[in-house]
């Protein structure tokens, strides 16, 4: 309790010193001024860009009619099988309109395209297999009209 009380009546020595100076007989106030903690800067905040939805547009089993997408990619992880091509950004999209059938199957890989170059160097020797997109067109109908004969 000694050395608190001693602390105490440090303190107020101090502090009437500060306040009151003898030279010019000026009243010296200590201001605090208000100060913001620092946080992050919002120029490093990486903006959040919109979400891209890649991934299968048409289920297995799904109507399509051509042109339209199947699948949205970045990486070769789906190829395109009967009717079905493969677009500049590596989409799917349907060639003719029908049934959409997935298949797992042996890639039989072109390794001249940039796309094989790309996600597939080095595995030359490999068996790989995929899922491949495949559109089985609607039957054609059997009525025909005879306009001529030979």
């Amino acid at each position: 309790m000694a050395h608190l009380s001693q602390l105490v009546s440090l303190g107020l020595q101090n502090a009437r010193q500060t306040l009151v100076s003898c030279n010019n007989n000026l009243v010296k106030v200590c201001v605090r001024h208000a100060s913001k903690k620092s946080s992050t800067s919002t120029s490093n905040r990486g903006g959040h860009s919109r979400p891209k939805h890649r991934g299968w547009k048409i289920q297995d089993g799904g109507y399509t009619y051509g042109g339209r997408l199947l699948v949205t990619q970045r990486r070769l992880r789906f190829h395109p099988g009967l009717n079905v091509g493969l677009s500049r950004d590596g989409s799917l999209f349907a060639l003719e309109p029908g049934r959409v059938v997935v298949t797992c199957e042996k890639v039989d890989l072109n390794w001249e395209h940039p796309w094989v170059k790309l996600n597939y160097a080095g595995r030359e020797n490999q068996v790989i297999y995929k899922k491949h997109f495949n559109i089985i067109p609607k039957p054609q109908h059997n009525r025909f009209k005879l306009i001529d004969t030979i």
